[in-house]
């Protein structure tokens, strides 16, 4: 059987394990049990084609691999620690009263074994746990993440079935055509997909698929649509009137839902002050003890180059598990469009568009391509910056390169130190060389580039909703679509005005409207502008009069205007409260630097007679060594501030580049004049 788990990818190896425990598996497991019934259903949830009783059998091998290896690396450990002298026996204890010298003796002897024993077990236990847990949270993962992909595409995929209603498409015709658009409504598109194809190579009724679909899907919301749907169904309701309250419904939903993510962050935002501050307070907590000689070097450097970073991570991380980001890529791939259109759809560095449908039956369209080629490669050359601006991550293979020959460069030369002495004898000038010129060098193009490309998506997106309004009145007036599209290129300005000139251009050069809409949406690829365009172009293919459809559209892209001015205005204060913080740190990092550090480490170096840098004369740490760690420390949080800022506001992690780019210049200078 063909296994897709994502860690055997249905291997032999995988089947081997699987059919190697079955026994163990009907040992332990009720194949009837809430157990096995609660993975079987989840594996059909997450779309993974395991057989439940093969998939719980392998988890049990993997967990049984996994302990046992852990086992024998955790006998080993114990072995070693008593055996390299590195734990006392005399030392473990657990205070067992003896009546007798001999008594005690066996229970001395007894200590090394057991430790063993205990260490083995506590490995082996937490080895089945990762194996057998790790592959067994596999489905539930995958099926969480579909659920929450198709509860951010319901409201938009049910506003498509109404638009498909509206131009007239019948129960079935609209199940077709939702389970065809997965390029635009993802995991819903595939839930629909699964009633189509019981219907179509199974032989079920389509009302029992709806039936089955409601209880399989991972989405609460999308099983009560699909429960609704089927009473609408057996029952010759109007479907149209249905799908217009189901539209509105879950229009008003998904506000909702958003606006608790937000309220959710704002609440991340005040934990991360106190996270943020934690190792702050630590270091002050070290430097003290290390005033008094009781200082460990290496809990100072584990909490700059370790405990900050984690921090910085793992908040990164919990956001991410809240944080809504658009589902999709924003391309359109038409099946059953034009040739021209399916080969431009896939138009991109490594493929030149039309010319590839044609490569192979002739002799000079492998020159054409050859030309085509070269042409696409002049025109990079001739404006780099406008490619550069599509594709803000290429910036990466220019400066990357670029930084590490500068970097090695003065490696070489002895412009940078390379020891850590010379680390410490100059740390503004070490972590300059090594780290901010290389970070300014691959920062700030990137961040350039990809707000530049923002700007002009914004610029598409900012009048969509005004621009549908007016298509909307025009065409109600009985202009058809396409005059529509000219009423409103003419009597607007702007870049989606300009782009409206462009489709009108191509349609009355032979272009079919649908393929003009397509393209138009494939140059800025923005997830909510391709479902906007994937309604329209839909419906206009039904009939010109849609006033219906672009009113929804309109509707639900105001509706989307009105949470981005949400999230814009509350991510606003949970930018402003991470940055203060950032402040705050560097504030106080630069306070301990001129007004403690220095003074105590005058103060000390006095009392060894000019000699050594300690703390208290006790050995503690070098003033000039803190000043390096400071520096670090305020240099790593302004990383992870400015990418977890980006992160929050904008849900994608490359938006902190120019947040990450302010805040390590504001560490830079002021360290600049205190270090």
């Amino acid at each position: 059987m063909s296994v897709d788990t994502g860690v055997g990818d249905g291997s032999v190896d995988g089947d081997l394990l699987a059919e190697l425990f079955y026994p163990a598996f009907e040992l332990l497991f009720d194949a009837d049990g809430d157990f096995v019934g609660d993975v079987e259903r989840t594996l059909a949830k997450a779309r993974m084609p395991d057989q439940v009783e093969m998939y719980v059998s392998r988890s049990l091998g993997a967990g049984v691999v996994v302990g046992g290896v852990l086992w024998l690396v955790g006998t080993l450990v114990g072995y070693g620690l008593f055996s390299l002298g590195l734990v006392d026996p005399n030392a473990l204890s657990l205070g067992v009263p003896a009546p007798n010298p001999a008594v005690q003796e066996l229970l001395l002897s007894l200590v090394v074994p057991t430790a063993i024993l205990l260490s083995g077990l506590i490995f082996g236990s937490l080895g089945f746990a990762t194996g057998f847990g790790g592959l067994i949270a596999i489905p539930y993962s995958r099926a969480s993440a579909r659920e929450r992909e198709i509860n951010l595409l319901l409201a938009d995929s049910v506003s498509f079935m109404y638009a498909l209603s509206v131009g007239g498409l019948n129960q079935l015709e609209i199940l077709q055509s939702m389970a065809t658009a997965e390029d635009t409504y993802g995991e819903v598109s595939r839930e629909f997909q699964s009633i189509v194809n019981e219907t179509e190579y199974f032989g079920t009724d389509y009302r029992n698929a709806i039936r089955q679909q409601s209880m399989e899907t991972p989405s609460d919301e999308l099983s009560q649509f699909l429960a609704d749907m089927l009473s609408i169904v057996n029952s010759g309701g109007d479907m149209e009137s249905f799908l217009k309250d189901k539209k509105e419904k879950h229009l008003r939903t998904s506000k909702q839902e958003r606006e608790m993510t937000l309220e959710t962050l704002e609440l991340f935002g005040e934990m991360y002050m106190t996270l943020s501050l934690f190792p702050l307070l630590l270091i002050i907590i070290l430097v003290i003890m290390g005033m008094m000689g009781e200082a460990d070097d290496r809990l100072l450097y584990a909490t700059v180059y370790v405990l900050i970073p984690l921090t910085g991570a793992g908040f990164l991380v919990l956001v991410s598990t809240v944080k809504q980001d658009e589902p999709g890529d924003g391309y359109l791939r038409p099946d059953g469009g034009s040739e021209r259109l399916q080969q431009t759809s896939k138009e991109g560095l490594f493929h030149f568009g039309l010319v590839e449908a044609f490569v192979g039956r002739f002799g000079v369209f492998d020159r054409i391509r050859e030309r085509e080629g070269t042409y696409k490669t002049k025109q990079i050359l001739a404006a780099p910056h406008l490619f550069l601006r599509d594709n803000p991550l290429y910036t990466l293979a220019l400066t990357v390169p670029t930084a590490l020959v500068i970097v090695s460069f003065a490696a070489v030369s002895g412009g940078a130190p390379t020891t850590f002495d010379g680390w410490v004898a100059s740390p503004v000038w070490a972590t300059f060389v090594w780290v901010y010129v290389p970070a300014y060098f691959v920062l700030v193009p990137l961040g350039v580039f990809h707000e530049w490309s923002q700007r002009s998506k914004r610029a598409i997106t900012g009048k969509l909703s005004e621009s549908l309004r007016k298509l909307s009145s025009a065409n109600d007036t009985g202009q058809t679509l396409l005059e529509s599209v000219e009423t409103v290129a003419d009597t607007s300005s702007g870049t989606l005005a300009e782009e409206f000139e462009v489709i009108r251009a191509k349609v009355n050069y032979g272009m079919s409207l649908r393929d003009a809409l397509v393209e138009f949406n494939n140059a800025y690829a923005v997830p909510r502008l391709a479902r906007t365009v994937k309604l329209i172009s839909e419906a206009q293919e039904a009939s010109s009069q849609i006033t219906d459809v672009l009113t929804t559209a309109a509707q639900a892209s105001e509706n989307q205007d009105d949470i981005e001015r949400e999230r814009r205005s509350r991510t606003r204060m949970q930018v402003a409260i991470i940055v203060m913080t950032y402040v705050t740190l560097l504030g106080v990092m630069a306070i301990l630097q001129t007004q403690f550090i220095d003074v105590m480490g005058g103060l000390s170096s006095q009392a060894d007679g000019g000699g050594g840098a300690g703390f208290g004369g006790g050995g503690g740490v070098d003033p000039d060594v803190l000043s390096l760690l400071f520096f670090h420390a305020v240099t790593l949080q302004a990383v992870l501030s400015g990418f977890i800022s980006g992160y929050i506001r904008n849900a994608d992690i490359i938006s902190g580049v120019k947040f990450a780019v302010v805040l390590l210049t504001l560490a830079l200078g002021v360290w600049i004049y205190v270090g």
